[in-house]
């Protein structure tokens, strides 16, 4: 409609100009030059209803470049809680040794799904860490005997204290672990594959998770007075104490923390001592 309106009013300008074309030359100067300001004002007023009205649907707007398209990162190496505790899945395993117990899981979880989205198949050679990334091969040495297998990563766990690495039925069986249940083992990273993609692919680039500021969690309380307690009782023997407030669902925790070192292994050392000092339940905590 508005486009219409316009239109005739552009008509009915050239018209009156028109008629001034058959007027005397003094008279046309004085009637144009009195109405010149008037047409260029209407002209401009009518130019501005016509874009803003329905002239704007005739106007491309320009197109924007494609994004490029962002790689997301893997379900299975988001961050994940449990029992309280956060694990970051490591980016990479090059470089990857770890010592500690290893155990096993078997018919309880045969056929369930993994962390990986696969059933887990309890005969296969496959096992779970808390932090390597899937489809991550390992060997998996028994240092109480000597027995070695290469396996798998394709689950979560354990979440036992202590214990690196939990293995199939399968891969227990050859490392000798059915009968005493868990062992000492060092495990070794080989290399990442993706399934299906052939022989172990080369390791990811990544930062150095030996190093940071890394802490000792010595207890976690529902009531702040008892962490803040414990935080008083610690300052007289360590420098750096803090309590750590987290909420969780509708609670708040007050976590203990003991600053240990810059250094993962010298915080794993510090952790050792405080487990022997009436904290049996310490643990290394990364920020």
């Amino acid at each position: 409609m508005k486009c219409s309106w316009l239109s005739i009013s552009a008509a009915f300008i050239d018209r009156k100009d028109s008629e001034f074309a058959h007027t005397c030359r003094g008279q046309r100067f004085l009637k144009f030059h009195n109405q010149i300001g008037f047409s260029a004002f209407f002209l401009i007023f009518s130019l501005f209803f016509y874009l803003s009205g329905c002239g704007h649907r005739h106007i491309p707007l320009p197109l924007l470049p494609p994004s490029t398209p962002v790689r997301e990162l893997p379900a299975t190496q988001h961050p994940y809680k449990v029992n309280g505790h956060v694990y970051y899945p490591l980016p990479s395993a090059e470089g990857f040794v770890e010592e500690g117990y290893a155990s096993w899981y078997g018919k309880k979880f045969h056929g369930r799904p993994t962390a990986s989205g696969e059933p887990y198949n309890m005969y296969a050679i496959t096992a779970a860490h808390r932090t390597l990334p899937m489809n991550t091969y390992v060997r998996v040495l028994n240092l109480e005997n000597g027995r070695e297998v290469v396996t798998r990563i394709s689950d979560r766990g354990p979440f036992a204290k202590k214990r690196i690495i939990d293995l199939s039925y399968g891969a227990g069986r050859k490392l000798g672990l059915i009968g005493p249940g868990t062992a000492k083992v060092r495990i070794e990273a080989l290399g990442e594959v993706r399934l299906g993609a052939g022989k172990p692919a080369v390791f990811k680039s990544h930062p150095d998770f030996r190093r940071g500021k890394f802490y000792i969690q010595i207890g976690a309380f529902l009531k702040p007075d008892n962490a803040y307690a414990l935080r008083r009782k610690m300052t007289r023997y360590y420098k750096n104490v803090v309590v750590f407030r987290q909420p969780r669902g509708d609670q708040t925790f007050y976590r203990v923390q003991v600053f240990a070192a810059t250094e993962y292994n010298t915080a794993k050392d510090f952790e050792t001592r405080l487990e022997s000092s009436g904290f049996p339940e310490a643990f290394v905590v990364a920020r």
